[in-house]
């Protein structure tokens, strides 16, 4: 496991140990967390991404129609 030292200003690294108290969690895990939202939305994402990619816009474009004419 690797670890990380981060910098923040004492007025952000104080509310989130309050925010990290009020879930019953540690700072560690809360940061955690916070990592795993992350890599999920980049992951989704970049998935969207390379869908799109491969998509034809015509071809939405007409999906799009046949669903607002239903």
């Amino acid at each position: 496991m690797a670890t990380l030292t981060i910098r923040l200003p004492d007025d952000t690294h104080e509310r989130l140990k309050s925010l990290a108290e009020s879930r019953n969690i540690s700072l560690n895990k809360l940061f955690e967390e916070f990592s795993t939202v992350a890599l999920t939305e980049f992951d989704a994402h970049s998935r969207f991404m390379a869908r799109a990619a491969r998509g034809n816009p015509e071809k939405a474009l007409q999906l799009l129609n046949q669903l607002e004419n239903q």
